[in-house]
């Protein structure tokens, strides 16, 4: 798959079926903590290397996003936000 325009080349962005499988929740869980993992309406994960890196979850009360620190200003943030929709 090749990455969206603007992302690094070994990042992708994904929108897994919900529920999260155990070891992507975790993940998820990790990069955003307040976020009811069992309430999730929508989620989108970006993805380096086989290691989750950033996520953006959506529940009916809110969202989040979050990317490691090292990742930050790559564009995945806004590949995050556009794989979830806009309004996190």
């Amino acid at each position: 798959m090749t990455p969206p325009p603007g992302l690094p080349a070994r990042v992708r962005v994904t929108r897994p079926p919900l529920p999260l499988a155990p070891p992507l929740k975790a993940a998820a869980a990790r990069l955003c903590p307040q976020a009811p993992q069992d309430a999730l309406t929508a989620a989108a994960l970006a993805i380096a290397g086989g290691a989750v890196i950033g996520a953006a979850l959506r529940w009916a009360e809110g969202g989040s996003l979050a990317v490691e620190t090292g990742w930050r200003g790559r564009g995945i943030e806004e590949a995050l936000e556009e794989a979830v929709g806009r309004g996190l």
